[in-house]
């Protein structure tokens, strides 16, 4: 298994991905917004550009990232 290309710590179970947040004027180089539920896992990746968003002091936070699978049940629309 190879990383997830972005893995952000983050304090809150529900996050928004638009995949441009970190791009100056970026909002077209990125994806529709979708909003992810961190579950008891402890982190949830981005349907459309794989970011990775681990809850801070969960199971996953501190883990090494590329040993845990893919996880984007957390998305919706």
């Amino acid at each position: 298994m190879i990383p997830p290309p972005e893995t952000i710590r983050v304090s809150q179970r529900r996050v928004a991905c638009d995949g441009a947040t970190d791009i100056p004027g970026g909002a077209a180089l990125g994806h529709p917004r979708v909003f992810l539920q961190i579950d008891d896992e402890g982190y949830v990746d981005c349907g459309y550009c794989d970011r990775r968003f681990v809850l801070i002091g969960g199971p996953a936070d501190g883990a090494d990232q590329s040993k845990l699978p893919d996880h984007p049940d957390g998305a919706s629309v």
